[in-house]
């Protein structure tokens, strides 16, 4: 563990970096799209409009996250749960992903943190709330179910774009645009997270324990069952990496066949 700390720090503070950047996008443009004093907010009144906004900012915000110099290096994660799922995939270490996984949720609630000292009330008001993520009006259970069906889709894309040689470039477009349509059309439901470490962030700010259990056992079960499916379908077609974007001439410290695909 000491070894893999000594050696892949860097990639570890850039994963905490980039869910640190999402975490603060996330409270700002929430703010920006739903305070009831932003001039933005004033201007829109329709609630799907405002998601559509919304999910446009975040899903940019997730697609230069992937493709920025952070993201190239690190494999651009930002989640537990992609993470453990390329470590089920043998692609990553075990050390790498418990430090990965450390520093996302320590990224997180960073980028949480700086939206507090930053953005001050604008962030509590409760129209607001540090961008928490709850279950809809159809309840929990309803939205355990979205959020593993969200989770398969974005992992089964990912794997497959992210393999397939011609479209493999492109597996961050694929992951924004995922992100901004789930934000516009799911988000009702069950508040679209797909990620522990960012439901956690959020919670911390907002105080708001009652409904974490659901983030922190959907996105992983949806994705591992995304891996699976994967798998089974796609038997003599090898996992290449653990990196959403690979065509750069960044350090790799994945199990990576990237070169041999070439």
């Amino acid at each position: 563990m000491s070894e893999a700390l000594k050696k892949h720090w860097p990639e570890y503070l850039m994963e905490a970096a980039e869910l640190g950047l999402f975490m603060f996008s996330a409270c700002a443009f929430t703010v920006l799209l739903f305070h009831p004093s932003s001039p933005v907010a004033q201007m829109i009144h329709d609630s799907l409009l405002r998601r559509l906004l919304m999910g446009a900012a975040m899903g940019s915000t997730a697609i230069a996250i992937i493709f920025s110099p952070l993201g190239q290096r690190s494999g651009a994660h930002f989640n537990p749960s992609v993470t453990w799922i390329f470590f089920r995939l043998g692609k990553i270490e075990a050390s790498d992903a418990a430090f990965y996984t450390l520093f996302q949720f320590a990224g997180g609630i960073a980028g949480v943190l700086l939206a507090s000292l930053t953005l001050g009330r604008l962030v509590t008001h409760q129209s607001v709330n540090y961008a928490v993520t709850l279950p809809g009006p159809q309840g929990p259970i309803v939205a355990l179910f979205a959020e593993i069906v969200i989770s398969f889709i974005l992992m089964s894309v990912v794997l497959t774009v992210s393999n397939t040689k011609r479209l493999a470039r492109w597996t961050g477009m694929f992951a924004g645009a995922l992100v901004a349509t789930y934000i516009t059309i799911e988000s009702p439901i069950s508040g679209m997270s797909m990620n522990p470490a960012r439901t956690l962030s959020s919670a911390i700010g907002a105080q708001v324990w009652m409904f974490l259990w659901i983030y922190f056992v959907a996105p992983p079960l949806g994705m591992l069952l995304a891996a699976e499916v994967y798998r089974r379908l796609n038997m003599g077609r090898a996992v290449v990496c653990a990196k959403l974007h690979h065509h750069n001439n960044k350090r790799c410290i994945f199990r990576c066949n990237f070169n041999a695909q070439q």
